[in-house]
């Protein structure tokens, strides 16, 4: 059932929810909290939580499914994709970051054509090449303050949350969507605890308690997102998704004294209007299609 102005609402909790996990990363790292640590908790706290909900619910059978492999890969993807995404904020200051990760839908446009050789028309190809003029912007030499191993490391990220898409959009034909959230994270945790045991554990219980909050807010967003989902389409709710540019720029005003430098806003409308772009003519394709379809 469809019903809109929850669906946004959901979606604006998750970008709330988003913008503050990503603030928890960057201050846990500030306090000196190694990456798989933080990338161990965000994965370990969402476990217990889905399971019980699962389990209260009587629904454990969600987690049914024939295609273990397909979300061991999807787990190998997704920590890599994940630790990108921790990583750009760490060595960026928030909203750039953000904005960063709204070239997404743009690497998806291309993937979708390299990958599923769908047919890409001028609407989509002139809107990444609106992105990628937004990046340059962004990223260039006008940029001033930004580290070119963050925009590296903020664009390798969009990058593979795109490459992820398509994975979660193949196993979403057979799959439940929590059970996909579930494996990704018993997959993955076990592998990052041993990674984290090359690391120096913290020894203050603040950093603990910065550690659960990772986690809690990730696993709060997940189901945000997919609630969104659940209740109105891609194109209805993404335009909530932009609003995550307004927390980053608070928290980072707010926490790390830090504020966007003038290239920021003038290479970010262009890429939220990529992004927008293209949400937009997918919808009208999708749209185009069905009616077609009931002929």
């Amino acid at each position: 059932m469809q019903r809109p102005m929850y669906a946004l609402l959901l979606r604006l909790g998750a970008g709330v929810t988003l913008a503050t996990m990503l603030m928890l990363v960057k201050l846990a790292s500030a306090r000196g909290v190694d990456l798989p640590h933080i990338l161990l908790f965000r994965q370990a706290v969402s476990v217990p939580v889905l399971l019980g909900f699962l389990l209260v619910r009587g629904q454990m059978g969600r987690l049914r499914s024939n295609r273990l492999v397909s979300h061991g890969i999807r787990a190998i993807t997704g920590s890599t994709g994940m630790a990108l995404t921790f990583g750009a904020p760490i060595l960026l200051p928030l909203a750039v970051s953000t904005t960063l990760g709204f070239t997404s839908p743009i690497f998806a446009v291309v993937l979708s054509a390299l990958l599923l050789h769908e047919k890409v028309g001028r609407w989509r190809w002139s809107a990444v090449l609106l992105g990628f003029a937004g990046i340059a912007i962004i990223a260039g030499p006008g940029g001033t303050d930004i580290d070119p191993l963050g925009a590296a490391v903020g664009i390798a990220a969009a990058f593979m949350v795109a490459l992820i898409s398509i994975q979660i959009r193949d196993l979403s034909r057979t799959e439940d969507s929590i059970a996909i959230v579930v494996y990704f994270a018993l997959f993955s945790a076990p592998v990052l605890f041993i990674i984290a045991l090359f690391f120096p554990w913290p020894t203050d219980w603040t950093d603990y308690a910065l550690l659960l909050l990772v986690g809690g807010f990730g696993t709060a967003a997940q189901l945000f997102l997919t609630n969104s989902l659940r209740y109105g389409t891609v194109s209805s709710v993404i335009v909530m998704d932009y609003a995550m540019l307004i927390w980053a720029t608070l928290y980072g005003w707010l926490v790390f004294d830090n504020l966007p430098s003038v290239m920021l806003w003038f290479g970010a409308p262009l890429v939220i209007a990529a992004g927008a772009i293209i949400v937009w003519r997918e919808h009208r394709l999708s749209k185009t299609r069905n009616e077609f379809g009931e002929l």
